[in-house]
């Protein structure tokens, strides 16, 4: 019995997202990169255009998007609204990081979740041939956000700690690795993927008008640290949580950070990160912009492609 054959799936992308794109065509030949003309007019507002709009009927189409700022999401969600209604055979939305994740709750009357609002905009993405869109989204900052969609979308979370594990085993003293929470919230959304690992946990306590990272639980002593947390902006809880460790044991051989979201990150944070012992910044969910990046400080990935 013959395997029935792959399907073939035309990738547009917004223009931060280019170069990313171009590495996953690299990986399949099933995957064929599309253009868009990303213009404007002299007010500044978007003037696109679908290139081969005709091509692409009764095909499978994704977009990989990147909501790194407010003034990029409108114009992409301009083609992602417009990419089904091309006659298409299904289509897929790749959103590596769901920017208003971390603002998913109220805390007192008068607060907007817009971690709601975005999943409300998203839900009312037009309907394919083949069916509702599904949004792909890795290492959301809370799992109960899948609930935020309506039924006129299929949310599929991703997770980038399978591939954080696979490469802690390739190390060399992969039985030496301890797994260092910065605060209750990234231990409460990872440690049961990562349980098999021993743990420590910080806290943040207030002193005066300062936020200070403790050390509340477990022992790095002697061991390789690896930092998982499950959002990054400032970068400064997790250099306090770096200090905490070297301030254990000032012997400590290596500091290797992961942290599976990071907001679009500014040169302040990257030059924090190369002021400490932190050396490698992987990030899954995240695309690091190459102005942004210090030759100091390794943004490669946990895998080699």
């Amino acid at each position: 019995m013959e395997k029935p054959e792959k399907k073939r799936v035309l990738l547009f992308y917004c223009v931060e997202s280019e170069q990313l794109a171009r590495k996953i065509a690299s990986q399949s030949p099933h995957i064929h990169l599309q253009s868009i003309n990303w213009r404007s007019f002299d007010d500044g507002f978007p003037n696109l255009f679908i290139n081969n709009a005709q091509d692409i009927r009764g095909q499978h189409v994704s977009f990989l998007a990147s909501f790194s700022s407010p003034a990029v999401i409108f114009e992409q969600l301009s083609v992602i609204f417009a990419l089904p209604r091309l006659f298409v055979a299904s289509f897929t939305l790749v959103l590596p990081f769901f920017p208003t994740g971390s603002f998913e709750r109220m805390e007192e009357e008068g607060d907007v979740a817009t971690a709601f609002t975005m999943a409300r905009i998203l839900s009312n993405i037009p309907i394919s041939r083949g069916g509702p869109t599904s949004i792909v989204i890795y290492d959301i900052h809370a799992l109960q956000e899948r609930f935020y969609f309506s039924d006129n979308v299929l949310p599929f979370f991703e997770t980038g700690i399978p591939l954080l594990k696979q490469r802690l085993h390739q190390l060399p003293d992969a039985d030496n690795i301890v797994i260092a929470f910065p605060d209750d919230g990234a231990w409460k959304r990872f440690h049961k993927q990562l349980d098999h690992y021993p743990m420590v946990v910080c806290a943040k306590v207030r002193e005066g008008d300062k936020r200070i990272v403790r050390l509340k639980e477990g022992n790095p002593e002697g061991c390789h640290v690896v930092i998982v947390d499950d959002l990054v902006q400032s970068g400064g809880t997790l250099i306090e949580c770096q200090f905490w460790q070297l301030m254990v044991q000032p012997k400590l051989v290596r500091m290797l950070l992961m942290q599976c979201s990071l907001k679009t990150p500014g040169r302040n944070l990257f030059t924090k990160m190369v002021k400490t012992r932190i050396r490698h910044l992987p990030s899954f969910g995240s695309l690091i912009p190459a102005p942004l990046r210090s030759k100091a400080l390794k943004t490669k990935p946990l895998l080699k492609s």
